[in-house]
């Protein structure tokens, strides 16, 4: 009888796989040592749960939230994620599991029609923990591609928010169903619209993680979309002051012959006070350089925009950058980094009283590795929690330099941020 309720409780096992199957690569720690942290407690629990069940005869259910919760928290911390991602996971692996639950208790209630305990029998455990495996293994190839490439995306919390109704709910409904209807359907009772429910709820939750991830998907391409429109706008930007800029320098070329007419008679005439006042007429007209700021038209398109931005706004903007037309990086990625950086570092020059600065650097480096270095003034103060930048604009986190965080651990690369004395500096690798 006792062994009942553990082996009921073996479920746990593959529900616990499954949840670290789609999270493998975002471990904070080795797979190996997860598992053998992991298979010791999930054991521990199984005997000391299903012993307790059997001592006060209660049904496993009655023990579900009270290990789930724990088990979820825990699963949160062991995963290097955004909460909503892996409490998605974490819910639709629960959702999933209490679904095909319902199928070995129709099995159990054919084979044994009259309920000779509380638990499966262990047939029926064995088959429930069967089922649970053989769920893992039709949704493998899901879960290792489709589910890895959601996690992989950029943050977008509402998102994920609604992909935890519907798993609450199944969860719910089938502990409250399979614990309040257990003697009618050993009866024969209901036994037939239990398996259709059943059935249908698994079908439904499949279906909604489906259709998640097909308006994930269409979200991240859309935002592609309005991304490489805005970098076209700035590159649309730039080229125009290029040509403006080109323009002057015509007209300014034009004129220096008139220039150095003037320049000449007043000297001949010593007026060394009209001739200073002229100079500096003249060196104000000269048009401020306009020239491409590197070989790369996408990188020179966003780079350009915010020097003509931080102009405008009184803030100097210095730029090295030596980066060929070529990245040996995703374009897109090196200029969503930059764009993030160069807004923030903006934003802050213009609070500097005084006239803040933007310094921007960047290199490729043995032609594997694009290094990025954005350096700049603030005023104030700036508010770290739990190791991560506050936004000053709104609560939480800066949505910016989360979003940099994210683009350098998905290339392989990394990122540092470090400020103090009134300079905030941000040192960017992304690698090939």
């Amino acid at each position: 009888m006792i062994l009942q309720p553990i082996l009921e409780l073996t479920i746990l096992f593959p529900a616990a796989f499954f949840c670290f199957l789609a999270t493998v690569e975002h471990l904070k720690v080795k797979p190996r040592v997860l598992a053998l942290i992991a298979v010791p407690i999930l054991t521990a629990v199984c005997v000391l749960g299903g012993a307790l069940c059997w001592r006060l005869e209660w049904p496993t259910n009655y023990l579900m939230l009270p290990i789930l919760l724990p088990a979820g928290a825990a699963f949160c911390g062991l995963v290097a994620l955004p909460v909503w991602k892996s409490a998605s996971i974490f819910l639709g692996v629960c959702g999933a599991m209490s679904s095909v639950g319902g199928l070995p208790i129709i099995a159990d209630a054919l084979l044994f029609p009259a309920p000779t305990s509380l638990w499966l029998s262990p047939l029926g455990s064995l088959l429930d923990c069967a089922m649970g495996w053989v769920l893992v293994a039709l949704c493998w190839y899901p879960t290792t591609h489709a589910a890895r490439w959601l996690l992989k995306t950029e943050p977008a919390a509402r998102t994920w928010y609604v992909s935890w109704i519907l798993p609450v709910v199944f969860v719910l409904v089938n502990l409250v169903v399979e614990t309040q209807l257990d003697a009618l359907l050993h009866s024969g009772q209901l036994l037939a619209m239990y398996a259709l429910l059943t059935l249908v709820m698994l079908g439904l939750l499949l279906l909604f993680y489906l259709l998640f991830y097909l308006v994930a998907r269409e979200l991240v391409s859309n935002a592609e979309l309005q991304r490489e429109n805005q970098f076209l706008q700035m590159q649309t930007a730039q080229y125009a002051a290029l040509r403006e800029s080109i323009a002057d320098t015509q007209r300014a070329r034009h004129d220096m012959r008139h220039h150095f007419s003037a320049l000449s008679a007043l000297a001949e005439r010593q007026a060394w006070a009209e001739l200073r006042g002229y100079l500096a007429d003249v060196s104000a007209s000269i048009p401020a350089d306009g020239l491409p700021l590197c070989e790369n038209q996408a990188v020179d398109g966003v780079a350009g925009r915010y020097a003509s931005l931080s102009r405008q706004s009184g803030v100097a903007f210095s730029c090295e950058l030596d980066l060929p037309a070529e990245l040996p990086v995703r374009e897109m990625d090196v200029c969503v980094v930059l764009q993030n950086l160069l807004e923030n570092a903006l934003e802050a020059g213009r609070q500097v009283e005084n006239g803040g600065y933007v310094r921007l650097k960047g290199s490729v480096h043995q032609g594997r590795l694009v290094l990025l270095t954005v350096e700049n003034s603030y005023n104030g103060e700036l508010v770290e929690r739990n190791g991560a930048l506050q936004s000053t604009k709104r609560a939480g986190q800066g949505i910016g330099l989360e979003s940099v965080s994210h683009i350098a651990e998905k290339n392989g690369g990394y990122c540092r941020f470090s400020y103090g004395e009134g300079i905030f500096v941000a040192n960017v690798m992304l690698r090939a």
